[in-house]
C-alpha cells in the first residue's frame, strides 16, 4: 500500500496512506507503555490512557466525548506493554475534527484531582472484572512470573495497591519522561492528498514542544523455567506453557509467526485444535500465541479443560511438540502453512484501523513499513531448515515454564 511519511521539526511523525473510501481511520501511537513504569507504579501508563479523556485546557469530559461521537465517529484507546494508542474512525470531512482533538488529549490534558480519583475506581472495577475471567487473569500472572523483576511484567492494569496510590506528579512525571516526540506517530489513513495531511498535521502539532530524553529500558533476564500451580475458586483449570523468544528485530521472527500460526493460531484447522479439541474434545480453547516485543517476545500456548483432563492435555501437547522437533514441517507442509497465513494476512488488511495502528507501529519499530507484496516475499522466502531450527529452540519443553490455575479440591 501506498504511504508518505513527513516529519515535523519537533520529532513527530505525521503518515499518509492514501484510501478511496468514504471513511477515515486516524490514530496516534506513542512509544511507551507499561514497561516504562516506574518501580512500584505498575498501571500507570494505562491510567493516564484514561485520564487524558477526562478534561483537557480548553474542554471537559462531555466535550471530549462528544467531539467525534456527535458526528457518528468512532473513539477509543488502549495501551500495551510498549505503547500507548488513541485511534478514530470517521467519514473524510472530519479529519480536522480529529487531529484537532488528538492534540487536545495528547498534549494539553489537565489531569484534575476529582477526575483522577474517580477514574481510580473505574480501574480498581476493570482489575476486579479480569481477576474474575481466569482466562484473562492467568496471562497477566503469566507474563509477571516469566518477566520477574522486570517492568515488562508489570500487568499493564496495575494492582488495586499501585493504582490507589498514584498521585497527579507522577503522571505528569510519567508524561515529561516518556512521551517523546520523536517516537509518536499520527497516522491517517483516508481520501487525503499528502499536503492536506501534512497542512493539517502541521497546523495542530507543529506547536508540541520538542521532548526527547533518553529511554531507560531494561532488558529482560531469560530466568529458569518453572512449574507453578495456583489453586483459585474456579470450576476449570486454565493453563499456560510458555518462555521468552524473538523480538521484533530478529530475522526469526517471521518463521514463528508463520509456526505458531500452523501449531496454534487463527482457525479451526490449526494442529492444537485438531490433535486437542477436534481428536479428544478435552478443551473448549486452545491455542498458541507469539507476541514480539522491541527486545524479547513471547512463545505461549494455553487451554482450559476440566482438572481430570489437564495431564492428558499437557501430554498431547508435549507429543505435538515433539513431533514438530523430530519431523519439521516438508515443503509441502510448508507451503500450505504460508498459503494459510498469507490469505490471512491478507484478509486482515480489510480491517482499515487495525492496518493503519500496524503501519504506525512498523514506522516507530522499523523505521520503515514493508509493503504486502514484501511481506509475503518473506513469508515465501522461509525455509524448512529454518523451520526445524525455530521448532528446535522455542519448541523445546525443557525451556517451557507451565504455570496453572487449578480449581479448589473439595
Amino acid at each position: 500500500m501506498e504511504y508518505n511519511v513527513h516529519t515535523l521539526p519537533n520529532g513527530i511523525r505525521l503518515l499518509h496512506v492514501p484510501s478511496a473510501s468514504a471513511i477515515s481511520h486516524a490514530c496516534i501511537i506513542v512509544n511507551s507503555g507499561s514497561r516504562d513504569e516506574p518501580e512500584n507504579k505498575a498501571g500507570l501508563a494505562h491510567f493516564i490512557e484514561h485520564l487524558i479523556f477526562k478534561r483537557t485546557e480548553k474542554r471537559s469530559t462531555n466535550q471530549i466525548l462528544n467531539r467525534l461521537e456527535s458526528v457518528g465517529a468512532d473513539l477509543n484507546a488502549y495501551t500495551t506493554k510498549e505503547y500507548t494508542c488513541v485511534h478514530a474512525s470517521f467519514l473524510n470531512p472530519y479529519l480536522d475534527r480529529t487531529l484537532d482533538l488528538f492534540n487536545d488529549i495528547i498534549f494539553h490534558s489537565t489531569f484534575p484531582e476529582d477526575e483522577m480519583d474517580k477514574e481510580k475506581g473505574v480501574i480498581l472495577d476493570e482489575i476486579a472484572s479480569y481477576l474474575d475471567q481466569p482466562e484473562e487473569a492467568i496471562n497477566d500472572d503469566f507474563e509477571d512470573m516469566l518477566f520477574a523483576g522486570n517492568a515488562l511484567g508489570n500487568n499493564i492494569l496495575g494492582t488495586t495497591e499501585s493504582v490507589q496510590n498514584f498521585t497527579r506528579e507522577d503522571v505528569i512525571n510519567f508524561r515529561k519522561a516518556n512521551y517523546r516526540t520523536n517516537e509518536i506517530v499520527i497516522a491517517v489513513l483516508g481520501n487525503y492528498t499528502l499536503n492536506s495531511v501534512v497542512n493539517k498535521g502541521t497546523k495542530h502539532f507543529s506547536d508540541v514542544e520538542e521532548n526527547s530524553p533518553n529511554r531507560n529500558r531494561v532488558k529482560p533476564e531469560n530466568l529458569n523455567p518453572t512449574t507453578t500451580n495456583i489453586y483459585k475458586p474456579i470450576m476449570q483449570a486454565h493453563c499456560i506453557l510458555g518462555t521468552q523468544t524473538y523480538s521484533t528485530h530478529n530475522p526469526l521472527k517471521a518463521g514463528l509467526m508463520l509456526l505458531n500460526n500452523y501449531f496454534g493460531g487463527n482457525g479451526m484447522s490449526s494442529v492444537l485444535n485438531l490433535q486437542i479439541r477436534e481428536k479428544y474434545g478435552i478443551a473448549y480453547t486452545i491455542e498458541s500465541n507469539f507476541s514480539p516485543l522491541s527486545d524479547t517476545g513471547i512463545f505461549s500456548i494455553y487451554f482450559g479443560t476440566d482438572k481430570e483432563k489437564q495431564q492428558k492435555a499437557l501430554s498431547l501437547i508435549f507429543k505435538e511438540l515433539k513431533k514438530l522437533r523430530d519431523n519439521p514441517l516438508n515443503e509441502v507442509q510448508l507451503q500450505k502453512a504460508k498459503n494459510k497465513f498469507i490469505g490471512q494476512i491478507a484478509l486482515g488488511e480489510e480491517n482499515r484501523i487495525g492496518l493503519i495502528i500496524s503501519m504506525a507501529k512498523s514506522l516507530i519499530d522499523h523505521k520503515k513499513i514493508d509493503s504486502l507484496p514484501k511481506v509475503f516475499e518473506k513469508i515465501n522466502s522461509i525455509s524448512t531448515k529454518e523451520i526445524a531450527q525455530i521448532a528446535d529452540e522455542v519448541l523445546d519443553p525443557e525451556k517451557l515454564n507451565i504455570f496453572t490455575f487449578s480449581p479448589i479440591l473439595e
